[in-house]
């Protein structure tokens, strides 16, 4: 058994390729077997003789059209399963949903919430060391799913013999935080200093752009981020119950976890 790991450097990609050991493959742009969304010349070497495959679509372009061509490749390939990484917020009619729900095989959709994580691998992190995070959420609450969890829901439904088949499992941490609480509870674990600072959604997108951010996806950050302030992403969901049985990671186990390592000193 042979399953493909699409974006295997990323913050997923990584965690799941460890869980399932020998019987990965990890392609992303610079691996011994690359993979680059952009170029569908590196495709079929990539899926050749995988049954399975996680598949992280392009999300900073926001250009989804490339999936249901990889899919369809993948599917002829042999893959008899697909994990689907997406997003809270979108449904089974965009593209790359649509894709893999229409693909008449095993699939799993997996939507999760902001990445604990992106506090201290990369995005971030440059804030979190510089001791200042500003974002435009205001008290909006969220709540934070670890990477750790998407990972062990990802192998779950890669390995699980189609038990998971079908599901959209819509993964959150189990309280809903402010990102003000969520820097309070890092500086307790880390002992750094660090605070929070509340910006206006339309300076913090001139921020993004000012420094390099593609327009499109700076105004994706930022509208994800104003639906946060305004109450609109709170809700906290029971994929991770559903797919493992357990209780999600709280923010708080993730904090003083990677207080442990590296990452904030």
């Amino acid at each position: 058994m042979t399953t493909l790991v699409l974006a295997a450097t990323g913050k997923t990609g990584r965690r799941v390729t460890s869980l399932l050991g020998p019987i990965a493959r990890g392609v992303s742009r610079r691996s011994a077997i690359p993979f680059d969304w952009n170029d569908p010349n590196t495709w079929a070497a990539a899926v050749e003789g995988a049954d399975a495959a996680y598949v992280v679509p392009p999300i900073e372009s926001l250009d989804y059209s490339a999936v249901p061509e990889f899919v369809d490749l993948a599917k002829r390939s042999g893959v008899r399963n697909f994990v689907l990484l997406s997003a809270r917020g979108m449904d089974l009619t965009m593209p790359h949903e649509a894709a893999v729900s229409g693909s008449g095989v095993d699939w799993t959709i997996l939507r999760p919430a902001w990445f604990a994580q992106n506090f201290s691998e990369d995005m971030m992190l440059p804030a979190v060391l510089a001791g200042e995070v500003a974002l435009p959420t205001g008290d909006g609450r969220h709540a934070f799913i670890d990477v750790d969890d998407i990972a062990e829901v990802a192998v779950a439904a890669l390995t699980g013999a189609g038990s998971h088949a079908g599901q959209v499992y819509e993964l959150t941490g189990p309280e809903a935080i402010t990102f003000g609480e969520a820097v309070a509870l890092i500086a307790a674990a880390s002992g750094r200093e660090i605070k929070y600072v509340d910006v206006p959604p339309e300076s913090f997108r001139a921020e993004l752009v000012g420094h390099g951010m593609n327009p499109e996806y700076a105004d994706l950050l930022t509208t994800l981020l104003t639906a946060i302030r305004n109450g609109q992403d709170a809700e906290v969901a029971d994929g991770v119950q559903r797919a493992l049985g357990r209780t999600p990671r709280t923010f708080t186990t993730y904090a003083q976890t990677t207080a442990t390592t590296p990452a904030w000193s």
